[in-house]
């Protein structure tokens, strides 16, 4: 879920993540629509998830209490990039420190590995090309400030669009695939 300006911080409720004095927690609320709820349906079922501790403290003290929206979550395997937490009582929950572990689960057979929220991660990810796919939501908002979906350490990489929906509220819905490298050119020639 990002702004039209690329943020990304808190957009379920105003007290999520109000780090670095980020006042518009809860940006992503009023726009909500059926056809949302119906996409957002299908990408809340159970899968593995790899999120940066930050995002994990968020959802550990939330979703637990509140399996009846995303009961997925609660049952899925979560892999969490730390450096200072190795232990949970949230079933499913594995602990990792390392890009080269990252690595390891990312070539494992099994369900799809999501990452949610988690800027720093996937600032990591993005730096070390692996992100295979990227699932937008695209909120018609700029916020101005707040945490970025993509910083400068981002490897260059081309994507596919795969699959887009714009919603009755304007909230642009686009799943893009890794497409190898960036192809240049020159409009003039």
């Amino acid at each position: 879920m990002i702004s039209m300006d690329g943020v990304m911080q808190g957009p379920g409720g105003p007290k999520e993540d109000t780090s670095g004095g980020f006042k518009y927690g809860g940006w992503t609320v009023s726009y909500g629509d059926e056809m949302f709820n119906n996409l957002m349906m299908e990408e809340l079922k159970q899968t593995d998830y790899l999120l940066g501790r930050k995002t994990f403290e968020i959802f550990e003290s939330y979703w637990p209490k509140h399996a009846d929206f995303w009961p997925g979550v609660n049952e899925g395997n979560k892999y969490v990039l730390s450096q200072t937490r190795n232990k949970s009582d949230w079933k499913n929950t594995n602990f990792i420190n390392s890009v080269a572990a990252i690595e390891k689960l990312k070539n494992t057979e099994g369900v799809d590995l999501q990452v949610w929220g988690s800027s720093e991660l996937i600032h990591l990810l993005l730096k070390h090309d692996l992100v295979d796919e990227l699932r937008l939501k695209i909120y018609p908002v700029i916020l101005g400030e707040g945490k970025k979906l993509f910083d400068k350490g981002s490897m260059p990489a081309a994507f596919t669009l795969t699959e887009s929906h714009v919603t009755t509220k304007g909230v642009i819905i686009a799943n893009y695939k890794r497409d190898g490298e960036i192809i240049t050119g020159d409009v003039g020639a």
